[in-house]
């Protein structure tokens, strides 16, 4: 027998993990799989997987190859009990030539693992989650070594999103089939026409309502639901069966169109529908007498019920997942092929979306989304920006009582909603989006490149939060990434993503980018860019709390991770590291230090990785501003985040409607502070760039290029606009203007300036 392991085949067979799924009849025979793969690779007689209880603080042995079959379910572990618990509780991998030697070692009578000497174990984690323990055991003493370990970290890091997945799948299996809901009575909806919001993200969607949220009580809203069906077990196995397939297609789909941010998005819908107690359920009540369309409504709506009423955060969020599934086998039941997509033709309704949410009415085909209630956060807004999925935000909770055979229509653009709209202004809206097109074609014709009217060039870059839109950018002359926001990878999953799992994200950037500049910004979460998943304590006032870099050197193993990730995806690439939210020389110094201890780790282990990467800092705090001569002299670089900036400078927040008028970018502390900054970077001949919605401001873009900021990042879509933006104006002038709005106190003043200025211009 060849004895030799697979250990990189081992790592590309479990990073398919949606073959796995295909191969996979219910979530049992999915993790037997994983066990069994992975003893083949390995060349060991015992692989096995515990699943970590929360509640219960226990290991309960899940699937095994190589142990008792009967051992599974029945052997549990308390935390930091034998090996296998204390790998768990201290969050490290246990090797040991013979396992029965060491003082932990815990004998467990009838499963018969004493003859099995050679211990290897590895905790599975969910950023700083537990999930549970990846264990191999073999009858050859001092069989495992070091790259077993590290083989085994990396497969216990691709399964433990499916693996949580499972798990919380598992806490479900207590539903009662003798249970059926009432049907909700429907909510009668006053006349409404137009509803005024506030705009989300472009473009315009028109569709039928139908609400998005965690209750079950309108499951039914559907009028089609309701029609009458015989259907019997024949019918309910084909929905099953196609429902099934239709899910892999689509996360198959998903992983080509968004690989950075789609991993295994769908993985909870599949190991539900593959579950045999979930469908069993339907089945027994169709047994009894019940119709198919019977048992599907009062099985979904009891997972609704115990999903929903969970003291679990992670099962709450599992809620539409339940519902997705419940109208995908309904229309699979009633043989609607052609409506397959569950949210084609539907514009959705939430008061409260999830990343992951996004994503998944994207990929299921959503026209757009109306968000309810003031939840505006920036990366579902900015997410739904990169899919190009139409968002409105409304404070008019009647809009969830539209009848959902009303059709409406939504313009992302100015945030207006509107109610069975004439045929008309349907039509206008779809003339102008074929305006649009026609502009962006107009893109082709941009001069090589950016210069302003007297000659002096201008660097125009991108900022990217998705690889979906690097075409977009490479197609708009973008030339480079000037920010990455790393953290989408981050906040549209349910747990951190591991060093693997960025590291395929970020060298798909640079491969696309062709050895053009790109800067990567690490994790900027916290504010209004919150984890669902991270268990943090609430904040008063999320904006000055634990966000950004704080972050990061806060939790070092999630820097540490994410660093890794970049310096290898880097090794041949032109690639710059920015910190956000450095207040001080002090954070700097730290952040780039863990950069240089995670360069020095990686050459120790021979992995290519960039070793000398250029480093810089986001200037968004007027703390910086003060001391940004200094910081000129350590950093290798500069990029005023605007955004920000004028935020915390002006104690504006920029998301409340109340303070819009009081955010005001043209504010003569602002300009001041702007100045401040250029002057540095140019003492030090560092290079600066600015990052936010002043540089796509016509308005404002004269005073930037006046104080010396000559590479701008902004949005792709907008590079055309401003491309001939600053072929309009002359330095010259642009200098005389920023001197006269500098020596300026009040807003009124520098308001006359500017409209006096673009007069000329236009003229």
């Amino acid at each position: 027998m060849n004895t030799r392991k697979d250990n990189v085949d081992l790592i590309c067979s479990i990073g398919e993990l949606a073959g796995l799924f295909e191969n996979s009849s219910s979530l049992e025979n999915f993790l037997q799989n994983v066990v069994s793969i992975v003893a083949y690779h390995m060349r060991a007689a015992v692989c096995s997987v515990y699943l970590y209880d929360e509640e219960k603080q226990e290991l309960v042995l899940t699937a095994t190859q190589g142990l008792s079959e009967l051992s599974v379910g029945q052997v549990r572990l308390k935390l930091g009990e034998g090996l296998t618990g204390v790998a768990l509780k201290e969050l490290r991998p246990i090797r040991e030539g013979s396992g029965s030697r060491n003082p932990n070692y815990k004998f467990i009578p009838g499963i018969y693992e004493e003859k099995f000497e050679a211990f290897l174990a590895v905790p599975i984690l969910r950023g700083l989650s537990r999930v549970g323990v990846l264990v191999l055991q073999d009858p050859v003493t001092d069989y495992f070594d070091e790259n077993d370990t590290k083989a085994l970290l990396a497969i216990a890091a691709q399964l433990a999103s499916t693996i949580e997945n499972a798990k919380l799948l598992m806490a479900l299996h207590r539903i009662r089939t003798d249970l059926e809901a009432e049907k909700a009575p429907a909510v009668p909806a006053e006349e409404l026409r137009f509803i005024k919001g506030k705009a989300g993200a472009r473009g315009y969607a028109v569709g039928h309502p139908t609400v998005f949220s965690i209750g079950g009580e309108d499951f039914l809203q559907e009028s089609e639901f309701t029609r009458d069906i015989t259907g019997g077990l024949e019918d309910f196995q084909y929905a099953l069966s196609r429902t099934e397939q239709q899910l892999e297609e689509l996360q198959t789909k998903m992983e080509k169109r968004l690989a950075d941010v789609a991993s295994m998005i769908f993985s909870a819908h599949l190991l539900i529908v593959k579950d045999p107690k979930f469908s069993g359920a339907m089945i027994e009540l169709i047994k009894l007498g019940s119709t198919a369309r019977d048992a599907i409504v009062a099985v979904i709506k009891q997972y609704i019920e115990l999903f929903a009423g969970s003291k679990n955060p992670r099962l709450r969020e599992k809620v539409q997942d339940v519902k997705d599934l419940g109208h995908r086998l309904l229309r699979n039941l009633y043989r609607d092929e052609e409506d397959n997509a569950d949210y084609a033709g539907h514009v959705i309704i939430a008061g409260e979306l999830l990343p992951s949410d996004v994503l998944k009415l994207s990929a299921q085909n959503a026209e757009g989304i109306i968000l309810v209630g003031g939840a505006e956060t920036a990366h579902v807004t900015l997410l739904a920006k990169s899919l190009e999925l139409p968002l409105v935000l409304t404070n008019e909770e009647r809009v969830f009582q539209i009848n959902p055979s009303r059709r409406i229509l939504i313009d992302g653009d100015h945030g207006n909603i509107y109610v069975d709209p004439e045929r008309a202004v349907i039509d206008q809206f779809r003339q102008m989006e074929e305006d649009q097109k026609e502009a962006e074609a107009v893109a082709a014709n941009m001069a090589e490149t950016n210069e302003t009217a007297d000659g002096k060039r201008v660097e125009l870059l991108a900022n990217i939060n998705m690889l979906s839109e690097l075409k977009v950018a490479r197609q708009l002359r973008a030339e480079g990434i000037g920010l990455y926001r790393s953290e989408f990878p981050f906040i549209v999953r349910t747990s951190f993503p591991s060093e693997e799992e960025q590291y395929r994200v970020y060298r798909t950037l640079v491969e696309k980018m062709e050895g053009m500049e790109i800067t990567f910004r690490t994790l900027d979460v916290g504010g209004d860019k919150a984890l669902s998943y991270f268990p943090g304590k609430q904040e008063n006032n999320p904006f000055l709390g634990l966000r950004a870099i704080r972050f990061s050197l806060r939790y070092r193993d999630v820097f540490e991770h994410q660093l890794r990730a970049v310096l290898r995806a880097g090794h041949d690439a032109n690639l710059r590291i920015m910190f956000p939210l450095v207040s001080s020389i002090d954070d700097y110094l730290e952040a780039r230090s863990v950069v240089e201890d995670c360069i020095a780790k990686l050459t120790e282990e021979g992995i290519p990785h960039i070793t000398h990467p250029r480093i810089g800092v986001m200037i968004e705090l007027p703390a910086v501003v003060e001391i940004a001569d200094e910081l000129a002299r350590e950093v290798d670089f500069l990029s005023i985040g605007g955004n920000d900036l004028v935020q915390y400078i002006l104690a504006v927040d920029r998301t409340n409607e109340q303070m819009s008028e009081l955010y005001q970018s043209h504010h003569p502390a602002v300009l001041r502070a702007l100045k401040k900054v250029a002057d540095a970077a140019r003492r030090h001949k560092k290079s600066l760039s600015f990052c936010g919605e002043m540089a796509a401001d016509p308005r404002m873009l004269p005073f930037l290029l006046g104080i010396g900021i000559h590479r701008l990042s902004i949005e792709p879509r907008k590079i055309p606009g401003i491309h001939n933006a600053v072929r309009s104006y002359s330095l010259k002038d642009c200098r005389k203007l920023a001197k006269q709005l500098l020596a300026m106190s009040r807003l009124r003043d520098i308001e006359q300036a500017l409209n006096d200025f673009h007069a000329i211009v236009r003229a």
